[in-house]
């Protein structure tokens, strides 16, 4: 048997207003929280279903850097340009890591500058 992605962890300096950013994003609810710890955000299932929790610690560290891991996540119900103008609404920003002109994705960052993939393949909802 092999492992599983059972949670992400996210080191943020304020996991209220990521877990809000993630709940929109991914269409999670938070399941726990340890109050100016951290908030655990995921799928309205919870824990153990076919998806990860996220864990939004709070950490006061600067961020240093490009990220050596990120998410990268595809519309279930729209286009990838729908999905774009969902997610700048939401409070992501498009960036330049240095990617091709021509990416078929977009690289956006979080409100707290973490960088993540919108793909175009279009994925049926869970």
């Amino acid at each position: 048997m092999a492992c599983r992605i059972s949670e992400l962890v996210l080191k943020c300096h304020d996991p209220e207003v990521l877990a809000r950013f993630w709940c929109e994003v991914l269409d999670f609810i938070e399941l726990d929280r340890e109050e100016g710890v951290y908030i655990e955000i995921g799928p309205r299932e919870g824990f153990g279903g076919p998806q990860p929790t996220i864990f939004l610690i709070r950490n006061d560290e600067p961020k240093n850097g490009h990220a050596r891991l990120h998410i990268d996540v595809n519309p279930t119900d729209r286009d990838q340009d729908a999905e774009l103008e969902r997610l700048l609404a939401a409070g992501a920003k498009l960036v330049d890591i240095g990617q091709p002109a021509d990416a078929s994705w977009h690289v956006l960052a979080d409100p707290e500058g973490n960088e993540f993939c919108l793909l175009k393949r279009r994925l049926d909802p869970l």
